[in-house]
């Protein structure tokens, strides 16, 4: 039997505002393994300048990815969806080991299979140094709180 992570397509626009907040969520754990069952055993990526098939690949990546982006937190945005493709904006703040803190502005675009897992990631993201004072995301590591605003709100 596969496995599933519904939603499942097609997607409703409420059904793709819940996957993408799931998805959020999972990535605020920094926990590549967990993330990484949200995708097709073959699921091709991009990242960046990165490129990364299959899930061990991915695993790799997002290790790499949260050993350098430290105390980093996330809020992602449903942008529109189609059937089995949702296109996503997102924010994520994190600081590196010298201290020095980022915000990073990006966009996906997900493809899913029946089974509501991502088979296709292609990520663009763009990095703007930033002083601590200047930080939006202040919630506890993990999740981003039911009540703390999402990224319209924040007029990000």
């Amino acid at each position: 039997m596969s496995e599933q992570r519904p939603p499942l397509p097609p997607f409703t626009h409420e059904t793709a505002v819940e996957k993408t907040r799931k998805a959020e969520d999972a990535w605020n754990t920094r926990d590549p393994q967990r993330v990484s069952l949200a995708y097709t055993v073959d699921s091709r990526w991009r990242n960046r300048s990165e490129f990364a098939v299959g899930r061990e690949a991915i695993v790799g990546l997002l290790t790499r990815k949260w050993a350098r982006e430290l105390d980093y937190r996330l809020c992602k945005e449903m942008w529109t969806f189609t059937g089995d493709r949702i296109a996503v904006r997102f924010v994520y703040e994190s600081h590196d080991a010298s201290g020095q803190w980022w915000r990073s502005f990006g966009n996906e675009l997900w493809e899913f299979d029946e089974n509501g897992l991502m088979r296709r990631r292609q990520a663009s993201i763009n990095d703007l140094a930033i002083a601590e004072n200047d930080r939006r995301f202040h919630w506890p590591l993990g999740v981003r709180p039911v009540d703390h605003p999402g990224l319209t709100e924040m007029g990000l």
